[in-house]
């Protein structure tokens, strides 16, 4: 799978194409509540059009909102995977300026306003992540908080103690699964246990 990124803050880009105004918003968003609550924030209801498209891993929706259909929402949501981007909203705003771009005027002024926006903007990279838990006794306790807790990207939390031991919550990088499976059963001699969930 190819690496995918995600924006640091909210990205603008502004065209004018024949007399039409076009102004993109691009944002990082975690669900689809946040994508709606974008939305809210950037529709101008002054504006001939409010297009959008985003993507949250698998899932995608995008709006023509009154342009011909496959002229707005698909090239924006095309310019996204185009920039390899995940968790994104993109609004593109239009004001009509009284001409008629024609369906490829208006593919080339949607989807290039939101790629504007986009190659403008500050990336971070996505990493997928794992979860599960991790159980061991009282004499590995100290051991595997130091030496797992410092490894960059792998946090411990919601511990649950018990007679025997404790067992904690772990989320971490999903290339250190390997790597963190096999320190937990150096450090312990087997002892320990990591569970990670599906």
């Amino acid at each position: 799978m190819s690496q995918l990124y995600s924006l640091i803050d909210t990205a603008e880009a502004r065209q004018e194409v024949k007399k039409s105004r076009f102004v993109a918003f691009a944002g990082a968003v975690e669900d689809e509540e946040a994508a709606k609550a974008f939305l809210a924030e950037h529709v101008d209801p002054s504006a001939s059009h409010n297009c959008w498209a985003w993507r949250i891993g698998q899932s995608y929706r995008f709006s023509d909102d009154g342009e011909p259909s496959g002229t707005a929402g698909k090239p924006i949501l095309q310019a996204i995977d185009g920039h390899g981007l995940d968790r994104i909203i993109v609004v593109v705003t239009r004001w009509f300026g009284g001409v008629l771009l024609g369906s490829g005027g208006l593919v080339r002024a949607y989807g290039g306003t939101a790629a504007m926006a986009l190659s403008s903007a500050q990336k971070r990279e996505l990493v997928a992540m794992a979860s599960g838990r991790l159980g061991c006794s009282f004499g590995d306790l100290a051991v595997l908080q130091s030496r797992i807790g410092s490894i960059s990207g792998v946090t411990l939390h919601s511990p649950e103690f018990h007679e025997t031991g404790s067992r904690w919550s772990i989320t971490m990088p999903m290339s250190k699964v390997e790597t963190i499976g096999d320190l937990i059963r150096d450090l312990t001699g087997g002892r320990a246990y990591l569970e990670l969930d599906d």
